[in-house]
C-alpha cells in the first residue's frame, strides 16, 4: 500500500548490537524490513554505514528512487540533532563526531534527520501510538534505563543541545540504587538495572534476617538478579517481589508526580517494564500521585503503557523520517 502522497521514507535505527533499515510511507505502514548485527569490536563506522547503504540501494531497486522523501536515523546519543552528528555513544566505540545526517543526505539527495532512541521513541508513540492525538505528551523508556522524550505544544523538544528530557538523572532519594551514575535518582529506582540493583539490596536483607526468598533462596544467587525475574514472582505474588516493586513503583510516582507538576502533560506513555507490568504498579503510582502531584494537572493527565510495544523499534526512525512532514499528516 502507497501514501497518498506516493512517497516512501527510510527509517535506520543504530543500536550497540543489531541495526536495522526499514522503509515505509506516512500511513505508517512498514514495507520492508532488514536487520544486521552491528558487531562495533570489529567493525569502524565506516563499515557499517556502507552496509547500511547496501540494504538503501537494494531497496530502492524495489521501490523508485524518486519516490523517496526523507531518510530519519535513531541512535542513542550524545548527538547533535541541529548538526546532524553522532558524539561517541556509550555502546557505538569508535563512532566519534559522525556526521551521520550529511553523508546520507549526500549519498541519496534527500534530507535526513536523527534523534536520540528516546526521542524517536516518542515519536512514534505520538504518531501513531498511545499518545496519538495529543498536543503534550511524556514518553518514558522505563528498559535498561530510565530516559524520556517529550512532545510539548504538538513538537518534539530536545532541548538546548539535545539533552532535554533526561528525567533519569533526577534524583529522588539521598540514596539508593545507581543509575546515570548518581545514587537514589529516578533512574535507579526505575529501571531494568536499578531494579536490579534494589532487589539484591532487600533480598540479602532478608536472607541475613532468615527470612527466605523462594525466586533467590541463597545470597551467591543474588548477583544474577534482573527486573524480569522479580516481576514473574511478583506475578506470582512472592511478597519480597511485591515490596521491590512497591519500592520501585511508589519512586515512579513521584518522578510522574514531577513531571506532571512541571510540564502539565495530557498524557504520559511508559514503555518497556511498565507496559509488560502495568498491573504490578499502577496501585503504587495511583497512590502516591495523589498524594504528591497537582489535582488539577492530574484531571487532565492520563498514565498509559506504551502501545507500541516490543515493535517500537520498528517504527521510531521511520517516524522521525514523516515528523519532518508532520502538519501535513495531523
Amino acid at each position: 500500500m502507497e501514501s497518498n502522497s506516493g512517497h516512501y521514507y527510510i527509517g535506520l535505527d543504530i543500536g550497540g548490537t543489531k541495526c536495522a533499515v526499514v522503509i515505509g510511507n506516512d500511513q505508517f505502514t512498514i514495507l520492508r524490513k532488514i536487520f544486521f548485527e552491528t558487531r562495533t569490536d570489529q567493525r569502524g563506522y565506516v563499515e557499517i554505514l556502507d552496509e547500511f547503504k547496501s540494504h538503501i540501494d537494494a531497496l530502492l531497486l524495489e521501490f523508485p528512487r524518486e519516490k523517496l522523501k526523507r531518510i530519519g536515523i535513531s541512535c542513542g546519543g550524545p548527538l547533535d540533532s541541529v548538526k546532524g552528528e553522532i558524539y561517541s555513544p556509550p555502546n557505538l566505540p569508535g563512532w566519534d563526531n559522525v556526521p551521520i545526517v550529511k553523508i546520507f543526505e549526500e549519498t541519496y539527495g534527500v534530507p535526513a534527520a536523527i534523534q536520540n532512541d528516546a526521542n524517536a521513541c516518542a515519536l512514534a508513540e505520538w504518531l501513531m501510538g498511545a499518545g496519538k492525538g495529543t498536543r503534550n505528551m511524556i514518553f518514558l523508556t522505563f528498559g535498561t534505563g530510565m530516559g524520556s522524550g517529550l512532545i510539548l505544544n504538538g513538537n518534539l523538544y530536545a532541548g538546548t543541545n539535545d539533552l532535554g528530557g533526561e528525567v533519569g538523572h533526577m534524583r529522588l532519594a539521598d540514596s539508593g540504587p545507581v543509575g546515570f551514575g548518581k545514587a537514589g535518582s529516578f533512574e535507579g529506582f526505575c529501571s531494568g538495572g536499578g531494579i536490579a540493583q534494589l532487589a539484591k539490596t532487600v533480598v540479602l536483607e532478608k536472607l541475613a534476617n532468615n527470612i527466605p526468598v523462594g525466586f533467590c533462596p541463597t545470597p551467591e544467587l543474588a548477583d544474577d538478579l534482573d527486573a524480569k525475574t522479580v516481576a514473574i514472582a511478583a506475578q506470582k505474588g512472592d511478597e519480597t517481589a511485591l515490596e521491590i516493586i512497591r519500592i520501585s513503583g511508589e519512586y515512579l510516582g513521584r518522578g510522574l508526580a514531577i513531571l506532571v507538576d512541571v510540564l502539565n502533560p495530557q498524557c504520559i506513555v511508559i514503555g518497556s517494564i511498565y507496559t509488560r507490568n502495568e498491573d504490578l504498579f499502577r496501585p503504587h503510582i495511583d497512590r502516591i500521585l495523589e498524594q504528591e502531584a497537582i489535582p488539577l494537572s492530574m484531571k487532565v493527565c492520563k498514565i498509559v503503557p506504551a502501545a507500541l510495544g516490543d515493535t517500537i523499534g520498528d517504527y521510531a526512525a521511520l517516524c522521525v523520517a514523516i515528523y519532518e512532514n508532520k502538519y501535513n499528516l495531523l
